[in-house]
């Protein structure tokens, strides 16, 4: 929130204790009072106050910024006189504690809300930061005019503003705020030689008068009053007079400035210059102009790639940040003038984030709602939101940025990507799966699709109540067949929702059995604690060291697997799955891109002949038939929603046909007036012919289940909500359900055979 404009708001700060930072702060505060003859607040609030300023003005504050913090009201000229203590002049003061004993606390949002009610009554408000700055003191050098720096001509004393400085620069506060003020002036280093090595101007030099310091503080009363024609006073109203004659103006409109215009060497002729970029015309606004002259700076004074690799440890990663941030705030200034400070603080987040991070992705993966992020190049980055696709509004500064961006992402892992190799498939940090195509492959510039994974792990309980995907019985059948060890296969398009199905179903598998994982980029995140994760590799740059999904399968049937969890099957890695599912490692589960069970199936007969094996197909078949028993169809629908579409069962192999029977169908009914898809789940009355292997191992299933209503309203309520799920049954390497009292299913009803 900005204070008034008619408000200027001047922060005293510096980068040790005892150079004088109270005592200016509250001599200037009256100078400025009795110079321009308007009310003026004084405000302390320094993190490690006792009190210091109620002793130099003389007040004992009765109310401190805590009780302001807390204060929830509206800051009105009735009740601002209660919250401040009142000098004889009319100077209005704020204390940051009644004393010694208590220490400075507040909510920076509430302070900043309440500072602004207090705008409104005064033209100038001097705040004492001190030098230990926290969220609450950077939250008004933000709103500030002016930010005096104060020092004492000392060598210790000019390293430690050198860190003060260093400190707000990493804050991305501009330079142009930032003002000397030399205290105790005399002898030590000279002005000129401060000035050169803080790179900032001197505002004042205070001329050292022990003296008149020293009864000021015995008296209770500022120098300023008690000893206006001194030369150090004079020295006070000298300052005054440059402040308002002209730097709290200049600083002011930064804030929001009329016509904020970048001045680049291409602003000036050709604001909105266009130049190629890979077959497309691209404008080159003047603030992708100034990002670009500054990525090009930064990398002649650091770096950046070498230090990189270096920064391994969180704390190592800080401290380069920190370090980069520094560098880009000051060419930020020396590039950017006329830039806003919110336009200020845009850009030197913008380049950071392309210089260590992912850049404007960073943004969009920080966006729960974005679930897909596809870059068409520098220019073009479209997120799917809500299920819907959208161009975004950020872009890259340049290909060779997003190059950077991609060679960052993969480097970690141990993949590399080139002329040579110009796609690649990588993983983030927190799971999320990347794929990159790069130059000549991709035309426009390099292209790169991020499926990102959720922060919070979805349920199957997200599944049927957040998103509909399924009804609570479906949710029942589904833990009933993964615990009873069935191989499942999950089929759908790109973008289905199959590698998070699969993650919830992976969920109910017995914690007593030892999983393997297999995939390309290792996106699923087992909660079991007997998880091994395997992940393929890359040929390196001669050519060998390639490890496939088909070597890891092979390896995990050494590895004394329970279950085998395939990520997805693209290739001859089928025939080595369903050998598995065929040679006693039931309950396994992959995916599998199809629009149907039938065209699943078919499917996994032509990756299989993808193997090189030369089988005949009904061998192939007869492979299918035996090591699948569930297909799980899902889908995206148009409106975005993602459903269970189908529940098939893969029944047998019947003369050289792969006969199914479906259980549960997704109908679609039409449209609401949101267009939304409207429908409903139908169980299609057919019972699975596993159910009697289930009765065998003591597990009876309501025959409900299967021949729920075709009403929505009528829907057969979960059996887990309903507590008729009891433990498991206890038998070795299965979790079952308890007994349940009802009818025993009938035997093995009729197939219904699809062709």
């Amino acid at each position: 929130m900005s204070l008034n404009p008619k408000c200027h708001l001047i922060t005293v700060s510096g980068g040790k204790g005892g150079v004088g930072k109270s005592v200016l702060s509250a001599n200037l505060a009256l100078a400025l009072q009795k110079e321009m003859r308007t009310p003026v607040l004084l405000i302390d609030l320094d993190d490690k106050s006792c009190g210091d300023q109620s002793v130099i003005i003389g007040l004992r504050p009765q109310k401190t910024v805590l009780d302001l913090t807390r204060f929830s009201g509206v800051v009105s000229e009735q009740n601002m006189k209660n919250f401040l203590a009142w000098h004889k002049t009319g100077l209005a003061y704020l204390g940051a504690v009644t004393g010694p004993e208590q220490s400075l606390s507040g909510d920076p949002a509430l302070f900043g809300k309440q500072l602004y009610g207090f705008s409104q009554y005064f033209k100038y408000i001097v705040v004492d930061v001190g030098c230990f700055l926290s969220p609450l003191q950077f939250s008004v050098l933000e709103l500030s005019s002016a930010v005096l720096v104060v020092l004492s001509p000392e060598v210790l004393v000019i390293n430690q503003t050198k860190r003060l400085l260093n400190e707000m620069h990493s804050a991305t506060l501009p330079s142009q705020l930032f003002q000397i003020v030399i205290n105790q002036a005399g002898q030590g280093v000279s002005t000129g030689a401060i000035a050169n090595s803080l790179r900032l101007p001197v505002v004042a030099v205070l001329p050292k008068d022990e003296m008149t310091s020293s009864q000021a503080l015995q008296s209770a009363e500022p120098f300023v009053l008690s000893r206006p024609t001194v030369a150090l006073s004079q020295a006070y109203h000298d300052m005054v007079r440059r402040l308002v004659g002209g730097i709290l103006q200049k600083n002011k409109s930064l804030i929001r400035p009329k016509k904020a215009e970048v001045k680049t060497p291409h602003s000036a002729s050709s604001p909105k210059s266009s130049s190629p970029v890979s077959g497309r015309q691209r404008e080159l606004t003047p603030l992708i102009i100034l990002k670009m002259q500054i990525h090009t700076e930064l990398i002649k004074e650091m770096d950046l790639k070498k230090d990189l690799t270096q920064a391994k440890d969180e704390a190592s990663q800080r401290e380069l940040r920190n370090k980069t941030q520094i560098v880009v705030s000051k060419l930020v200034d020396r590039r950017g003038q006329g830039l806003s400070r919110q336009e200020r603080s845009q850009v030197i987040k913008q380049v950071l984030d392309e210089s260590l991070g992912l850049g404007p992705l960073e943004e969009l993966l920080a966006d729960p709602s974005v679930t897909e992020i596809m870059v068409n190049g520098c220019d073009q980055i479209f997120c799917e939101k809500n299920g819907k696709i959208q161009l975004s509004p950020v872009t890259f500064t340049s290909n060779q940025q997003l190059r950077n961006v991609i060679e960052r992402i993969v480097t970690p892992l141990g993949r590399r990507i080139d002329e040579k190799t110009p796609y690649v498939d990588a993983r983030l940090a927190d799971g999320s799966r990347v794929n990159a195509v790069i130059e000549p492959l991709s035309i426009d510039g390099p292209a790169v699709t991020i499926r990102k994974f959720p922060q919070d792990r979805v349920t199957i309980s997200d599944l049927v109540s957040r998103f509909g995907s399924m009804t609570s019985p479906m949710a029942d059948f589904f833990k009933i067949c993964v615990e009873q060890g069935l191989n499942v296969v999950i089929s759908g398009g790109t973008g289905s929702g199959k590698t998070t199905l699969l993650n919830v179903l992976s969920s109910f598998i017995p914690v007593n059995e030892r999983i393997i994982t297999v995939e390309d980029a290792a996106e699923l995140q087992l909660k079991q604690e007997h998880v091994v994760r395997l992940e393929t590799r890359p040929a390196n740059m001669e050519g060998t060291g390639e490890v496939s999904i088909r070597d890891l399968i092979r390896n995990s049937l050494r590895m004394r697997p329970d279950r085998i969890v395939v990520g997805e099957c693209r290739d001859g890695a089928a025939l080595d799955m369903l050998s598995a599912m065929n040679t006693g490692h039931d309950g396994s589960m992959t995916t599998v891109h199809a629009n149907n069970p039938r065209e699943a199936c078919s499917r996994l007969e032509t990756l299989c002949l993808m193997a090189g094996m030369d089988l005949p197909i009904k061998a192939i078949r007869e492979q299918v038939a035996g090591a699948v028993n569930l297909i799980i169809q899902i889908g995206r629908l148009s409106d975005g929603s993602r459903k269970v579409k189908s529940v098939t069962e893969v029944v047998g192999l019947q003369g050289d046909t792969v006969t199914l029977q479906e259980i549960f169908r997704f109908k679609e009914e039409g449209f609401d007036k949101n267009r939304k898809i409207i429908g409903q789940f139908q169980a299609m009355g057919m019972i699975p012919t596993f159910i009697e292997k289930f009765e065998q191992r003591g597990l009876k299933i309501p025959r409900s289940l299967f021949t729920m209503s075709s009403s929505p309203k009528k829907e057969t309520p979960s059996l887990l909500s309903a507590g008729k799920l009891g433990p498991a049954a206890k038998r070795p390497g299965l979790r079952g359900l308890s007994h349940l009292p009802g009818k025993k299913l009938p035997p093995k009803e009729g197939v219904k055979k699809v062709s």
